[in-house]
């Protein structure tokens, strides 16, 4: 018999190590039960992809067959670490050839860490062949302890400090994107290099656009956005609808409330599971902010938000006629009618914390050269600056008022932002408005950023980010997005485009990948 030392058994290489779960107890009693349903169901599929989400809130993932995937399952999966160490052109933006810099000493000589399958996570993809199920993991290094640079594990501390206050974010996604049909073509591969993107994927519109909601354009989209619709709900996932937005095969998908770690799952599954779904038909799907494509319309991310009681299960933003600055100790046998256009002071406390962090933490929720595009003022329902106000479309954050159902509708994001940073980086702010206690007043709050740079500036020079992520996650954050700002300001000297436009920088950096 052949000897493998670098076997599922013997714990190097591909599949982690023996009992890495069990030796440093990484899972609650939850995540031993949903292990055990999973083992019940790989009989029933050949492969999986276990996947996590990298800084830039792309799906990383290896496939394995399922067999060796019960090894995979309590013995993690070694992962280079290369995805933190590249910006979004895959240029090498940390250094790891010497001390990186960024206070995370394995990342030296880009060494493994160890993905953690969550077992919760695992699902079966409808009608794939073979048959293949997905699952997200948890980045560990290999002590055991959480990888400083995982996005998820910021959205967990941020949900720890919520329930030591006995809350729950509730969290909405409301999301835009682009359904265009591929063209043919080379498959971009020319020129392309680390930090060269090759061309973007050639595409056309699947109709001319600029309507609302008018059901013959559906009907041009509708072969496509039919069968997503199912499979989405054939996912698991909460879908409330699937509508044709103002651009030229430009969509919104709206989702029910979800807790928050499981909304941002959610948007990583959609994403992804949207573009596999469209690849597969000759389709193409962006959540690029705005292509470089002829009258195409920007596309933005809403992230609607509130936040529950644990002892109440009350909703702390409705504000009540009889009851309005106290949150009752226990559910009432009839609940208090809402006044109209009013929010409960907590609630405007957590606006305010919104608006106080909205430019320092705009990188988070805007992480690409291309996404400041929509913040100006041809698009007149994107954000320009850090305000509120009750159901105005055209405020960065909307409230929306109607007694339990009261909630805040952020709208800075971009679709192809990572939902982990973007969704804890807002409870983050929110919750230091909560604890201040400070309601949301009409005064100026800082601008918001116009460009990259300027965001990226912002970032570094704030305390609020730090406190979020973390140093190490901070500078490499910063160091990624210092490569990517570097390399578009090159390229921009050198190519002189006109100003105001779509460069082809963009597209080709953002509109494939994303």
């Amino acid at each position: 018999m052949i000897s493998r030392p670098w076997s599922v058994h013997g714990g190097e290489g591909a599949v982690g190590r023996p009992s890495f779960v069990a030796e440093f107890g990484l899972w609650d009693d939850r995540r031993a039960a949903a292990a055990e349903r999973v083992e019940t169901q790989l009989g029933e599929v050949d492969l999986v992809r276990v996947v996590f989400c990298d800084p830039h809130g792309l799906a990383r993932s290896k496939t394995v067959p399922a067999g060796v995937f019960r090894a995979v399952l309590r013995n993690g999966m070694d992962f280079s670490a290369g995805p933190f160490l590249f910006d979004t052109g895959h240029a090498v933006a940390v250094d790891f050839l010497t001390d990186p810099g960024v206070g995370v000493g394995e990342l030296l000589g880009a060494g493994d860490f160890v993905l953690v399958p969550d077992p919760r996570t695992f699902q079966v993809l409808p009608g794939t062949e073979p048959r293949t199920a997905w699952v997200l993991g948890d980045e560990y290094l290999r002590d055991g302890s959480p990888h400083p640079l995982a996005s998820r594990a910021v959205l967990r501390r941020v949900l720890g400090r919520y329930a030591e206050h006995d809350l729950a974010p509730v969290i909405g996604l409301e999301v835009e994107w682009y359904l265009t049909r591929l063209t043919g073509g080379t498959p971009g591969n020319a020129g392309n290099g680390f930090g060269l993107q090759g061309p973007a994927p050639a595409v056309e519109a699947m109709n001319s656009g600029y309507q609302f909601n008018l059901d013959g354009h559906y009907d041009s989209v509708a072969e496509a956005a039919d069968p997503l619709t199912v499979l989405l709900a054939e996912l698991g996932l909460p879908l409330r609808s699937m509508e044709h937005e103002s651009g030229p095969g430009q969509m919104e998908t709206t989702f029910a409330p979800m807790l928050a770690l499981d909304a941002a799952d959610a948007m990583l599954l959609f994403r992804t599971q949207v573009k596999r779904f469209c690849r597969r038909r000759g389709l193409h799907a962006s959540f690029m902010t705005l292509p470089r494509l002829d009258s195409f319309d920007s596309s933005g991310w809403h992230l609607h938000q509130s936040v529950l009681s644990t002892k109440t299960n009350r909703n702390v933003f409705a504000a009540t006629t009889d009851a309005p600055n106290a949150v009752p100790d226990a559910v009432p046998d009839s609940v208090p009618s809402a006044a109209p256009d009013a929010m409960s002071p907590e609630g405007e406390a957590y606006v305010a914390g919104l608006l106080a962090h909205a430019r320092e933490l705009c990188l988070l929720s805007v992480p690409t050269v291309n996404g400041y595009r929509r913040l100006g003022p041809e698009f007149t329902l994107s954000p320009t600056t850090a305000d509120w106000r009750f159901e105005d479309r055209t405020a960065m954050v909307r409230v929306l008022s109607g007694g339990e159902s009261t909630h805040v509708e952020n709208r800075i994001g971009e679709p192809c932002a990572n939902p982990y940073l973007t969704i804890a980086s807002q409870l983050h702010a929110g919750l230091e408005g909560l604890t201040a206690g400070a309601p949301a007043t009409r005064d100026a709050y800082p601008p918001l950023p116009k460009s990259l740079s300027e965001a990226l500036d912002a970032f570094r020079a704030g305390g609020s980010a730090e406190r979020l992520l973390g140093a190490p996650l901070k500078t490499c954050l910063e160091k990624l997005k210092e490569s990517e700002t570097a390399r578009f300001d090159a390229w921009c000297a050198a190519e002189r485009p006109a100003a105001g436009e779509v460069t082809e920088w963009e597209h080709r950096e953002y509109f494939g990948v994303f």
